[in-house]
């Protein structure tokens, strides 16, 4: 059993269990600690995904930062959505484009794809390897590394940090 794990799904899991239930008394306090820590023991025997996910300084910092880059990201993406559906003379040209990814760790691609998948306009289509496939409804460039910097790079670089 690795205790890095345990003590990344308490964290995860205590957070949780404190906005579900927005007290500070302390009957609430223990009993989240009590079922988080049940929770890290006996769910994190085999979590070998979570191996990957850095606990420094520097990727809670990231981590942090990342929740504004992808907010801000989401807001410009509905806004863009929204208006080419109320404006229908607004152009679209969809399509499927590849872009590389620098990360390493599958965790780090997952939360890569869903971000992606969550941003409207944009949905991860496949992985394979450092590729993404990527529908986009407007689609700008299909050179590779274009697409890159137009879709990927914005949240590699926080993930990067966060995951490897």
């Amino acid at each position: 059993m690795n205790l890095k794990n345990v003590f990344l799904i308490f964290v995860l899991s205590y957070i949780t269990w404190l906005a579900l239930n927005w007290s500070v008394a302390p009957d609430i306090l223990i009993t989240g600690a009590i079922v988080s820590a049940l929770i890290g023991l006996l769910f994190c025997r085999n979590c070998t995904v979570l191996q990957s996910v850095r606990l420094t300084p520097k990727s809670f910092a990231y981590a942090f930062a990342y929740v504004f880059v992808f907010s801000w990201d989401l807001l410009k993406s509905n806004i863009d959505v929204a208006s080419r559906v109320l404006k229908p003379s607004l152009p679209i040209n969809p399509g499927i484009v590849e872009v590389k990814t620098i990360l390493k760790s599958n965790i780090g691609k997952m939360m890569l794809a869903n971000s992606i998948t969550l941003t409207p306009g944009t949905l991860t289509v496949d992985i394979r390897d450092d590729r993404m496939y990527i529908h986009w409804i407007d689609v700008t460039s299909t050179d590779i590394d274009e697409a890159t910097r137009s879709i990927v790079s914005k949240f590699e670089k926080y993930l990067e940090v966060m995951y490897g």
